[in-house]
């Protein structure tokens, strides 16, 4: 069992509140994640859950008792953070069996876990080297492994891959992912990286300044953003958001259209405008559109290869029926 509920939760520091009175339930074997610029307080709030800072007020319940008062130790979650915080004078096999040592776990007990734990995360042929001798990958899943031998009701995620290089960051996200697949464990995630979110998810929480902006799939955000906020939030490259008389003819405050759903002629179309930046990625081209009139920049992704460079001149046609309406006060349009 792993179900987390938070009602009412706020969290504030001296006179300055960051989190608003909060109400969210994450079921049982979901992987959350929560997501959202920096400061929007998605650590604040897992920290809430691990027990790490105290409520000001509300209640957290954890597979329906109340845990706003327990400590940390005896919530049943386990926590990786950001940092590995690995000992480096201990080796992996030390180093996975430290929590299970310091509960007084018997050595055939800690054995079984160690050697489940290693074969889930591939770390059987490192159990005897020390964290110098590991890339930084094989360290975060040793701290993975040290989390996954508590055998908690939940994981709790704090943006464990941002040490990563971009290569690193996608084999983790994959092995984090298969993880949840084989253990089928509640885990909360906290990342910055919209693109995380959207891949690995079952649920996305949208914060911003403290409130949860939306929850849902990540489907769900993509094709119906409740806000213009999500809207420009959710998705990679971000929607591009268009105000004024163009907006006005689709009876909205703002229209956005997504850089997939934007057809690109040499000859014709809705938006006559020119390349600034071409990126040809080989499976993909972005194309930064500049002098539509609209905004600053349109950004277009095609599929494959386009021969476009800097100063052509491109229309571009948005697909009527991906296009996205919100009023004055930024809420999407039905």
């Amino acid at each position: 069992m792993g179900q987390i509920q938070l009602n009412q939760v706020t969290k504030s520091f001296g006179d300055v509140q960051v989190i608003p009175p909060l109400d969210l339930t994450i079921e049982d074997g979901e992987f959350c994640v929560f997501v959202g610029p920096s400061g929007c307080g998605k650590s604040t709030l897992l920290r809430l859950i691990a027990g790490l800072e105290d409520v000001s007020s509300g209640h957290i319940a954890i597979n329906g008792k109340d845990a706003t008062m327990t400590p940390p130790a005896k919530r049943g979650l386990a926590m990786v953070f950001q940092s590995y915080a690995l000992y480096p004078h201990m080796t992996v096999r030390k180093n996975i069996a430290f929590p299970m040592k310091m509960a007084g776990m018997s050595e055939d007990e800690q054995k079984r876990r160690i050697d489940a734990a290693a074969t889930a995360l591939n770390l059987t042929d490192y159990l005897d080297r020390k964290p110098g001798q590991l890339s930084g990958g094989q360290r975060q899943r040793v701290a993975i492994g040290r989390s996954i031998v508590r055998e908690p009701d939940a994981f709790l995620f704090d943006e464990p891959l941002s040490n990563l290089d971009a290569a690193l960051r996608v084999g983790m996200r994959l092995e984090i992912s298969e993880l949840h697949e084989r253990l089928q464990t509640t885990m909360i995630y906290v990342t910055h990286d919209q693109v995380e979110a959207m891949t690995m998810a079952d649920k996305i929480v949208v914060l911003r300044s403290g409130y949860i902006e939306q929850v849902g799939s990540p489907l769900d955000l993509y094709h119906a953003p409740r806000n213009k906020f999500v809207a420009g939030f959710i998705g990679s490259p971000k929607m591009n958001l268009i105000e004024g008389p163009e907006a006005a003819k689709h009876e909205a405050h703002t229209i956005g259209i997504r850089p997939e759903h934007i057809d690109v002629s040499k000859t014709e179309g809705t938006w006559k405008g020119v390349v600034g930046v071409a990126e040809h990625l080989g499976s993909d081209t972005f194309i930064h559109v500049h002098d539509t009139g609209l905004a600053d920049m349109i950004t277009v992704r095609i599929i494959g290869d386009i021969e476009a460079k800097h100063g052509d001149t491109v229309y571009l046609t948005p697909q009527l029926d991906q296009m996205h309406r919100f009023d004055d006060k930024g809420l999407r349009i039905a």
